[in-house]
């Protein structure tokens, strides 16, 4: 079954600008995948569309038979539920401790505190930084930073993972920590999409890789193809 469906998906900028052009792929339940190309090939700009931070020009974006095209109001919220994002600058809130920047997409549902206490350390136990639930964002290294946000989209069990360039900042040791992290989320049924340009990192996981240029899909490269 697809957790994601791209179908004939286009965009174009008001500056005129083609990001994607006609790119149809699929995602399937319990996949991990990454999508690669140089910088303006259209991976964030496809990352958003699943996010809903942008909409498509032409096509259309299924999630769980969901057309995203028709989502409005209230249910984009519902939707952003059900998918995981990580970013490359963590974007995580100085003030507030590691749990607290974890806890906060269970607090906004409304979540009971003693419910999110317990997820929250099973998360971060999860990703290693069970010890560094009361540090703030400015104790900790890249590394660990990284991890927080990691935790922070993971927490609420999204059906999908999307990391934009997530180990971008990171050197290989690290780098190779998030990808066996991602790589287990799979196992707990969720789906992982990761955008990369790292192609030594990309090729060393060997999963199926979607391959941009200049916002068409040339390539959609399967894990066995890779390897060879």
């Amino acid at each position: 079954m697809s957790v994601l469906r791209f179908d004939n998906v286009s965009k174009q900028y008001p500056s005129g600008q083609n990001a994607l052009s006609e790119v149809s792929f699929a995602v399937e339940a319990g996949e991990m995948l990454f999508v690669t190309g140089h910088s303006g090939a259209g991976k964030s700009t496809l990352l958003k569309l699943i996010h809903l931070s942008e909409r498509p020009s032409r096509g259309t974006v299924l999630f769980a038979e969901r057309n995203l095209g028709k989502v409005r109001g209230s249910r984009v919220a519902l939707h952003r539920r059900d998918v995981g994002v990580v970013f490359q600058d963590h974007r995580l809130l100085g003030d507030r401790s590691v749990a607290d920047n974890v806890g906060l997409p269970l607090l906004l549902r409304g979540l009971r505190r003693s419910d999110i206490a317990r997820r929250v350390t099973a998360t971060l136990e999860k990703v290693g930084l069970g010890a560094r639930a009361r540090a703030l964002p400015s104790q900790l290294s890249a590394g660990e930073q990284q991890r927080v946000g990691i935790a922070r989209a993971i927490v609420v069990e999204p059906a999908l993972l999307v990391a934009d360039e997530p180990t971008g900042n990171l050197d290989p040791t690290l780098s190779a920590e998030i990808m066996a992290l991602f790589e287990s989320l799979p196992e707990r049924g969720t789906s992982v999409l990761v955008a990369s340009h790292d192609l030594a990192l990309v090729k060393r996981m060997k999963k199926r890789v979607l391959v941009l240029d200049q916002g068409r899909l040339v390539d959609d490269i399967s894990p066995l193809e890779l390897a060879e």
